[in-house]
């Protein structure tokens, strides 16, 4: 039986990606490769605050959970293959077909193409636009990566570990904040901040060996008042405390109140989540089925009209308001246009068949 809850979890936690890419192209607090802010202590950068330290972690949770459910289906060879397909196809190939397209904004907005000779040979620049292209792709570079860490433990594990996590008392899953902090602090590259492998792969398997568990969901959802009272209060800590400080890396990223605040986010979206969002309807079945494309092709439709309006008198508002909108139906049209073109679809979008849900 699908888990509708984790499908409304996903759409829902992609929507706050795009929201927080939206504040975040205009922000004020983390300068490199973004328009800008429009003033100086714009209210609106608390939004990265709050979202920043729990929604990609909550993904990746996701992620394992719905990799766990996918494999009590299918084989772990046609586990690793579809995740190919889906996960490293459009992350590596992808970039060359159509990602290129991002890189060359992303490199028009951050003034990149100033810094570079005219004497750049134009497959070498072409090579650069693709790699500056990644973008939101580093998610799924990072998820193929533990997706393929995960069938060589399987191997070796043979469902012994899980089938003991199942047993895993409350007490003990509300501790594991512990080494979800301690996982924080290592595997994080320099520079490029997203890549941060320890917490993510942490988080990742959270979700595939805890998580999955019905009966562990069930035991925590009697808490998830609790979880939702300390989220709001650690939401509103950490934007006093942090508001004005780089919070994409360290220290504050992987502060102990960064991620107690990410540990208590991610217990109360998914006991709030499987007990009041275990429906659909029309509208979730389209989100659910859209919530792809709007991942991987956002970026592009927001960042698009961001940088076209860049020394305008377009009001801040309306800005936002338009940013938000293109990234929305710019994202929809155009994946529902490459599901169309079977080469296309595949090579993008790591699908070879059209609405395929996996």
């Amino acid at each position: 039986m699908r888990k509708h809850y984790i499908d409304n979890i996903r759409w829902i936690t992609i929507v706050f990606v795009v929201i927080y890419h939206v504040v975040y192209i205009f922000n004020g607090v983390q300068p490199y490769g973004v328009v800008g802010a429009f003033r100086e202590n714009q209210w609106q950068d608390a939004v990265q605050y709050i979202l920043y330290p729990w929604f990609m972690v909550l993904l990746f949770t996701v992620s394992g959970m719905s990799s766990r459910y996918y494999l009590e289906k299918h084989t772990d060879r046609e586990f690793l293959k579809s995740r190919t397909d889906k996960l490293l196809i459009p992350s590596t190939v992808g970039l060359l077909t159509f990602q290129w397209i991002q890189g060359y904004y992303n490199m028009q907005i951050s003034h990149a193409f100033d810094d570079i000779p005219d004497t750049v040979p134009k497959p070498i620049m072409f090579l650069i636009m693709c790699l500056s292209g990644t973008g939101v792709l580093w998610f799924i570079q990072l998820l193929w990566v533990y997706c393929l860490i995960l069938y060589f433990i399987r191997k070796a594990e043979k469902d012994k570990l899980y089938n003991k996590c199942g047993n895993i008392p409350v007490i003990a899953v509300i501790s594991m904040v512990i080494p979800l902090w301690l996982s924080a602090q290592i595997l994080n590259t320099p520079v490029i901040t997203v890549y941060r492998c320890g917490i993510y792969g942490f988080a990742f398997f959270m979700g595939y060996f805890i998580f999955s568990h019905d009966e562990i969901i069930e035991k925590l959802i009697k808490f998830r008042y609790i979880f939702g009272i300390c989220t709001l209060i650690l939401a509103v800590a950490e934007v006093i405390v942090y508001f004005g400080e780089n919070y994409t890396e360290k220290p504050v990223l992987n502060s102990p109140l960064s991620i107690a605040y990410a540990w208590t986010a991610i217990l109360f979206i998914l006991t709030f989540g499987k007990k009041s969002l275990d429906f659909r309807n029309k509208f979730t079945d389209f989100m659910s089925s859209q919530s792809w494309g709007i991942y991987i092709f956002h970026y592009l439709f927001l960042s698009m009209p961001a940088y076209y309006m860049i020394n305008t008198n377009i009001q801040p508002f309306l800005q936002y308001i338009i940013c938000t909108v293109c990234a929305f139906a710019g994202s929809i049209i155009t994946y529902n246009i490459i599901s169309r073109i079977p080469v296309l679809r595949f090579l993008i979008l790591g699908r070879r068949k059209k609405n395929v849900q996996r």
